[in-house]
């Protein structure tokens, strides 16, 4: 404090700031994710064999008693690294998205800013955490199968490749890859509509009697350059929701 004024290490909304908060969400994910590590063991062994792991209590001793103490740290990098990032997007992230829709949806309510902007974190936070999260679940579940995320990570390229297959990921890695795609897809079909939209909203207000005109009074970096920013933050979680709830229903119907 000096002169009854806080001093601030980095300016807000500055990089410096933003790498801030990404280390921040890194850390605060990470060590807490990695603190419940044998509860997240037993978690994925009892979903994945419900008889012999019936209850928490005998569960941890089960695994105790048959694959050692050590068993149930098993997959902590893949908690503490996977989480880590996936904390780093989503705090990081979020405070950019934050300033971006702020800045063009001025006009808008705060508390509807704040969703969006968590909402569009975690998206690209759940796509950062889902490799982590697939060698860490058959770490824990396969103790054959790699001791961590260093000889895991190779093994599960070699077996399934860059993507995996689509019937090995849980529900809601399939409705999280939905979302990365609708909205990168909103996002681009965005970028190609703009001159087109600023076209017609040139046209609807009598500004131009025809196409022609239009082009030349908007300019042509402006056909491409104007509102892109508040139509992007408006398209892009409008797709992506549509997505979402589509996909939804898909996937609940076992579609």
């Amino acid at each position: 404090m000096t002169g009854g004024v806080e001093r601030r290490l980095f300016q807000e909304f500055s990089p410096g700031y933003y790498g801030i908060c990404t280390v921040g969400g890194m850390l605060s994910a990470g060590t807490t994710h990695l603190a419940i590590t044998p509860l997240d063991v037993l978690k994925v062994n009892m979903q994945v064999n419900p008889i012999k792991y019936n209850g928490i209590s005998s569960g941890l001793s089960t695994l105790w008693r048959e694959q050692g103490p050590s068993s149930l740290w098993r997959g902590w990098s893949g908690k503490f690294f996977g989480y880590g990032i996936q904390g780093g997007c989503k705090f990081g992230l979020y405070e950019y998205f934050k300033k971006l829709y702020s800045d063009v949806l001025v006009d808008r309510n705060r508390s509807f800013i704040f969703f969006l902007s968590s909402a569009s974190a975690q998206v690209f936070a759940d796509v950062a955490l889902c490799p982590f999260e697939a060698v860490k679940v058959r770490v824990q579940t396969q103790p054959k199968f790699a001791k961590g995320l260093v000889d895991g990570f190779p093994k599960l390229y070699r077996a399934e490749g860059l993507m995996g297959r689509k019937e090995d990921c849980s529900r809601a890695q399939q409705l999280g890859v939905t979302c990365l795609a609708g909205y990168a897809a909103g996002t681009v079909g965005t970028v190609i509509s703009n001159p087109a939209d600023n076209i017609v909203s040139c046209l609807y207000n009598k500004q131009a009697e025809n196409v022609m005109q239009a082009v030349k009074k908007i300019g042509l970096a402006n056909l491409f350059t104007r509102s892109l920013p508040v139509r992007i933050a408006i398209v892009g979680p409008v797709v992506t929701l549509q997505w979402f709830f589509y996909d939804t229903i898909k996937v609940f119907c076992g579609l």
